[in-house]
């Protein structure tokens, strides 16, 4: 477990899988995810049980929870894993009930910490749709510096937006 002092960071267990169901069949986050299909539980219910070694499966997702409560408020994702290199991919989601409260920066920060001190990571990397402007903020706010834009990378219905590319050197 990944202590901050308002919430922590825990791997995966079993009885997420309603959350994260919920979470990945929710058709507005499907734009940012490229989801085109929902999950079923099974696939869900695999994912929990086989994705938790970040060594093997080269990602890790744990659940952001608050101290005072326990109650599970979002994810947060390493994905692309690369130890030669130490650079690993971030993902964030944070229920709507909880945005713009602090959280997702603190979850960054504890996240931040753990791949230097815990996996020897020195890049850290994500990618941003051009019209999400709170990601961007969020991620500019936590120490990412934009390093690239894709234009007209992805298909909105019919509307092109670029995608941004923000990485955060973590040691030199």
């Amino acid at each position: 477990m990944l202590r901050g002092t308002e919430i922590y960071l825990r791997t995966l267990e079993p009885s997420d899988a309603d959350q994260l169901l919920e979470w990945e069949n929710d058709s507005d986050n499907w734009r940012v995810s490229d989801t085109r299909v929902p999950f079923s539980r099974h696939l869900i219910e695999q994912y929990v049980n086989t994705a938790q070694d970040i060594f093997e499966t080269r990602q890790i997702r744990f659940m952001i929870c608050l101290n005072s409560t326990n109650q599970v408020i979002g994810s947060i994702d390493l994905f692309d894993y690369e130890p030669i290199h130490q650079r690993v991919g971030v993902g964030i989601l944070i229920d709507r009930k909880f945005r713009q409260t602090g959280y997702a920066f603190a979850a960054l920060q504890i996240l931040s910490n753990y791949a230097l001190n815990g996996l020897g990571v020195r890049n850290l990397y994500c990618s941003i749709m051009g019209d999400n402007s709170a990601s961007k903020a969020l991620f500019s706010k936590a120490g990412y510096q934009e390093i690239g834009c894709r234009k007209n990378w992805f298909n909105d219905k019919g509307a092109w937006v670029d995608e941004y590319l923000y990485q955060k050197l973590l040691a030199v």
